[in-house]
């Protein structure tokens, strides 16, 4: 009876280990998951990553050129990138991140030909929101001069819009077709031809600037020349690659239909994309009210130009987790897009810290490369840690902001900028900066207020997700649009011949019963027929008969009555059989 208690303890510790094996085996495949997923995201965010400093490059040649060309061109120029910035890369850029939830998604679907329909009707939106855009760069001068600003610089950057209109068709086609080929994970093509027209960058610079002297007109034709470039060579990829062939149906009619998906997420990134962009723009103007105006607007040209490079870092993978979650969502794969969303906001945070320590280590050297003003210098190194600190909240946040578009939620991502930026932010900036006493310092604190509030709302948003709903509504998002896909269509074609031969076995089988129906109403007259005559030669048999009886009965009739004894005749005789046999 001691024994029991002892096997009942081996048995208890055996299922604990047990327990603990089971947990560690999940661990270990949660990690191994883990890692691949990783893997997965830096494939497409390395590459990204890369491109987008040859692009930062490509700005900072421009600004080179512009600066050699003098203070004049250097304004001018600096205005015109400024308010086309605002005016149309920023809308054109938000637009375009429309189609990557539906394109992401229908990857992951299987639903190939949404991809190339969704790719034309993003062109045609950009081509046809170019056209105002247009007309507003056509009238910059008057617009500039109505805000006060200085009559010669507004001709100058007059003159840059003018020659970069050509840019806005080029950045039409350049924003859909990076968008059509990261959500296919396809990076590391845009990244050699990235590299291909940052390389003819220069030399197109030297031909139109120094050597055909064009001046600030060269600036902005080069840069125009470099994008179509850029789309060129991405155009040959696609074509000799063969990539579109399970995507690309042609130019159709079917682009002009089912708008309603794209305007739905084309509008709300565009909102939450021009957001954020004009809060800077606006930072800049706020500057131009602080104490010495002169430092702090070229303090906060340095440092926004900071934060652009920064900003290439958490953009690249907030791009490449949209693709992941899209395309795991798109495959109803709801726990994988979760992991994916796990993943890379584990790796935003990874970042921040990175570009805090950046800021603090660089703080003291870093604007001396731009200029060698003391005060500029002094100013810049004040703020660079703030800046480290921004990016703490801003890694976390651009990610999230990832994982919405990738959820086909950039409404939600809308509301979060538009509150935490302009709610919460710039109250906090205007308030430390104007009255406080923080003067430039104030402006950059009212940054960090803002991501640091994006950031904890995005996370808490995104923990409170409901992967399995937002699956479903994949499959809503992209069977809204009916389309036929070309993996299908071999199966479609199967289906559609066994419905014609089936439905030529239902007009066989009805032609059998109407042949049926014919002979049995042809059948009937004849049966009928030969009833009749059954009925003619029954009667005639029965004449017959009656005529033999009659003659029998009058040869009775004619002898003597004495000797053949009288016989029952009559209709009893007949019925009973009764024979007639004379008597002798």
């Amino acid at each position: 009876m001691r024994k029991a208690p002892l096997l009942s303890r081996a048995q208890a510790s055996q299922e604990k280990k047990n327990s603990s094996y089971r947990n560690l085996k999940t661990q270990k495949t949660l990690l191994t998951l883990a890692f691949i997923e990783a893997i997965s995201i830096a494939k497409i965010a390395l590459p990204m990553i890369l491109t987008g400093l040859l692009l930062y490059t490509r700005s900072m040649i421009s600004m080179l050129f512009l600066g050699r060309l003098g203070e004049l061109e250097l304004a001018g120029g600096s205005l015109a990138v400024g308010f086309a910035n605002i005016t149309g890369y920023s809308i054109l850029s938000g637009l375009a991140m429309g189609m990557e939830p539906i394109c992401s998604q229908a990857f992951g679907g299987k639903k190939h030909t949404l991809l190339g329909l969704t790719l034309q009707r993003t062109v045609l939106l950009l081509m046809l929101i170019s056209i105002p855009i247009s007309l507003l760069w056509l009238n910059m001068k008057e617009i500039l001069l109505f805000c006060g600003q200085d009559e010669t610089i507004a001709r100058e950057a007059q003159s840059y819009l003018f020659y970069s209109l050509p840019d806005l068709l080029a950045q039409s086609l350049l924003h859909p077709l990076r968008i059509y080929l990261r959500s296919q994970s396809i990076t590391l093509p845009l990244t050699f031809c990235a590299t291909l027209s940052i390389i003819l960058h220069i030399p197109i610079n030297y031909l139109l600037v120094s050597h055909l002297d064009l001046g600030i007109k060269g600036v902005a034709l080069s840069g125009v020349w470099t994008n179509f470039n850029l789309v060129g060579s991405l155009i040959i990829y696609i074509l000799i690659s063969g990539i579109h062939k399970k995507t690309w149906g042609g130019i159709s009619l079917e682009c002009l239909k089912e708008w309603k998906p794209l305007l739905n997420m084309a509008i709300p990134s565009c909102i939450s994309v021009c957001l954020e962009w004009w809060w800077y723009e606006i930072m800049i103007l706020l500057c131009g009210l602080l104490i010495n105006p002169r430092a702090t607007v070229a303090s906060m040209g340095i440092l926004i130009q900071t934060t652009a490079l920064i900003y290439i870092f958490p953009s690249s993978l907030s791009f490449s987790v949209s693709t992941r979650v899209g395309n795991e969502l798109g495959a109803y794969q709801p726990k994988k897009a979760k992991l994916a969303a796990t993943v890379g906001l584990s790796f935003s945070f990874i970042l921040g810290f990175t570009a805090l320590l950046f800021a603090i280590m660089v703080r003291n050297s870093w604007a001396s490369m731009f200029t060698q003003d003391k005060e500029i210098l002094e100013l810049t190194s004040l703020v660079l840690p703030i800046i480290g600190l921004c990016e703490l909240g801003n890694c976390p946040q651009t990610t999230g902001c990832g994982v919405l578009r990738g959820t086909a939620r950039p409404k939600v991502g809308a509301h979060i900028n538009l509150g935490c930026f302009y709610l919460v932010g710039m109250p906090v900036a205007i308030w430390l900066g104007f009255y406080a006493g923080l003067d430039f310092r104030g402006l950059w604190l009212g940054l960090l207020a803002a991501q640091g509030s994006c950031a904890v709302t995005m996370l808490v948003v995104l923990g409170l997700t409901d992967w399995g709903l937002e699956a479903k509504r994949a499959e809503e998002l992209t069977g809204a649009v009916l389309v036929v896909d070309d993996s299908q269509k071999v199966f479609k074609a199967e289906i559609k011949e066994h419905i014609l031969i089936l439905s030529g076995d239902v007009d066989q089988t009805k032609e059998v019963e109407e042949q049926k129906k014919l002979k049995a109403e042809i059948k009937e007259p004849i049966l009928n027929l030969s009833k009749d005559v059954d009925q003619t030669k029954e009667l005639e048999e029965q004449k017959k008969l009656k005529a033999e009886i009659k003659e029998h009965i009058l040869i009775l009739s004619g002898d003597d009555t004495d000797t053949c004894p009288r016989l029952d005749t009559g209709p009893v005789a007949l019925a009973t059989g009764q024979k007639l046999d004379p008597v002798a």
